[in-house]
């Protein structure tokens, strides 16, 4: 069963007509949000990966 190339792009651009897009308010909104919890999570693991590379020093005597 093949598709021409025109109908393909006629039935993506009708498709594309009927998807609910979100405001550029909300897109802002979740765009900070995700930026926000990424920049939490790479705090919350540098301080995890210094804690334990102190435990380790500590327990082994290892590195400076």
């Amino acid at each position: 069963m093949s598709v021409s190339p025109g109908k393909f792009l006629r039935d993506v651009r009708a498709e594309a007509e009927r998807v609910t897009w979100p405001s550029r308010r909300a897109t802002f909104i979740t765009t900070g949000a995700v930026l926000a919890m990424a920049g939490l999570a790479s705090v919350f693991f540098f301080v995890v990966d210094q804690l334990i590379g102190l435990g380790v020093r500590q327990l082994f005597g290892l590195g400076g």
